[in-house]
């Protein structure tokens, strides 16, 4: 079995669903940007600021690679990560990768009152959305196995959806309860 990793922008929901299918599957649940973090010691917006995006993809790029390799996770990558072939490539080739697909729209109702997220703290946040869902939505896509519609579901029928497509598809997922 091969680690389950989701992809998609920020905001669609990512860290949230992949909270509940590792509970569902009883895997350990990674959020690679926490990860990061943690790595750093500064939040990720300090380190942009201080190092720029070029450094940040480097250490974002090193702990795809490392996270990748793990057979007994869900994986919630942050949204930039597809940005490198390199990211893309190693997701789609050791993970069963899930595109949590979220329009634009979706994403800035669910946000825009949430002033933690740099990427939204911009004059138009919805147009920023959009301009990143054009640039990065072929990148998702291009990564994915399967491509799942956020839309209005809720957690848990987002979670049964992911789960219906990897035991349609003949993935084993989850280990047996101690």
């Amino acid at each position: 079995m091969s680690c389950i990793a989701l992809v998609g922008l920020p905001g669609s929901g990512k860290s949230t669903v992949g909270r509940q299918l590792a509970r569902r599957f009883n895997l350990l649940f990674v959020d690679s940007d926490a990860r990061i973090e943690q790595r750093l010691g500064c939040s990720i917006r300090e380190f942009f600021e201080r190092e720029g995006e070029g450094r940040f993809r480097e250490v974002e790029a090193d702990e795809i690679d490392q996270l990748t390799q793990r057979t007994d996770c869900v994986l919630s990558t942050g949204g930039g990560s597809v940005l490198r072939a390199e990211n893309r490539q190693r997701l789609h080739e050791r993970c069963q990768v899930v595109y949590l697909r979220s329009s634009p729209e979706e994403v800035f109702r669910r946000l825009r009152h949430d002033r933690n997220r740099p990427l939204l703290q911009v004059a138009d946040p919805l147009t920023k959305l959009r301009d990143l869902y054009a640039e990065r939505d072929p990148l998702y896509r291009e990564t994915a196995h399967f491509v799942i519609e956020t839309g209005r579901p809720s957690v848990a029928m987002l979670v049964n959806m992911i789960a219906m497509q990897l035991e349609l598809s003949g993935h084993v997922v989850g280990r047996s309860a101690p």
